[in-house]
């Protein structure tokens, strides 16, 4: 499987900037998805997420851009517009065309050059390098400088980037997902139980801290060193056919793929979003879509973590 572009309609390209360690991810679906967004974290930078809202008049949107660099690489999206306008993709107007690019951000100056971020220049990039091949996974587009495991700062955490995963259902429906993870807390795997990745106990140390279990042994000041830096990105697509309404509701489901994989999740810390998809016009079940939004999620993470390789100083597990 493919991750996120086995959805026919979808596009995958990454930016990456390997000296400061930032990057974006742009995903095209030109000929417009129905979508929606479940955003569970406090820290969230975002951009046109109303567009999703089952109560705007849009009914579509044309892509979706993942970015770090903060508020800074919101700017990316701008470049995806650009690059999408030019081939008469979105909405037409006055001889314009009007791309709908919601965008969200991850923080990642902590690792690299913090005064360089994704810019207007990398999204148009981004959105040029986009193809329907197998999506790159690791430390590449969005996943660039991401991290987990950051209770007790930068220097205790571990490497982690971006990974996809797809989840297919009888009757040919498929669900897919793309995660950049960026988390606060540590990285579990569903199946032991155990953590595979996350904040350490010293720099020089392999052996987990235990994030969860930490923050209850010392409630008054966990989290000081985390601060606001922190952001899980997903997106979620089906070539199943979903109302925008139900959209939304597929989001909020591959949420569930988050808890099972990262703990603490969706803290105030952390600015964890789902963006969902709808490509296609095969009827399924918006429950049965919501269990494999969940599976892909959470399968994604995993594979951010296995196929990050250590950068900034910090080890990842494939390297």
């Amino acid at each position: 499987m493919k991750g996120l572009t086995d959805i026919p309609g979808i596009r995958v390209g990454h930016v990456s900037d390997y000296e400061a360690l930032t990057g974006c991810t742009a995903i095209l679906c030109e000929q417009g998805a129905v979508g929606g967004v479940d955003i569970r974290g406090s820290a969230s930078g975002t951009e046109e997420t109303p567009t999703l809202d089952p109560a705007h008049v849009a009914d579509r949107v044309h892509a979706i851009l993942l970015a770090g660099g903060s508020a800074f690489g919101l700017e990316a999206a701008s470049g995806v517009r650009r690059y999408l306008a030019r081939r008469g993709v979105g909405f037409a107007f006055g001889g314009e065309h009007v791309p709908i690019v919601p965008a969200a951000i991850l923080f990642d100056l902590g690792l690299g050059k913090s005064n360089t971020h994704p810019n207007l220049a990398m999204g148009e990039a981004a959105a040029a390098a986009a193809t329907a091949d197998p999506v790159a996974e690791g430390a590449v587009g969005a996943g660039t400088g991401a991290t987990v495991g950051k209770i007790l700062g930068i220097e205790h955490a571990m490497k982690s980037g971006l990974g996809s995963a797809t989840v297919e259902l009888d009757g040919g429906v498929l669900v897919a997902s793309l995660v950049a993870v960026n988390a606060m807390g540590d990285v579990r795997d569903p199946a032991s139980g155990k953590i595979i990745a996350g904040a350490r106990r010293s720099p020089a140390s392999r052996e987990f801290l235990d994030t969860a279990a930490y923050m209850k042994r010392h409630s008054a000041e966990a989290g000081s060193a985390a601060t606001p830096k922190n952001t899980t990105l997903a997106v979620v697509a089906t070539n199943a056919r979903l109302t925008k309404l139900q959209a939304r509701k597929l989001a909020e489901f591959g949420s569930l793929g988050m808890a099972r994989t990262i703990c603490p999740v969706n803290t105030t810390v952390d600015g964890d979003i789902v963006f969902a998809l709808s490509l296609g016009s095969i009827e399924a079940g918006i429950d049965s879509l919501g269990v494999a939004a969940a599976e892909a999620v959470a399968q994604a993470i995993l594979r951010a973590i296995q196929s990050a390789r250590g950068m900034g100083g910090l080890p990842g597990l494939a390297g």
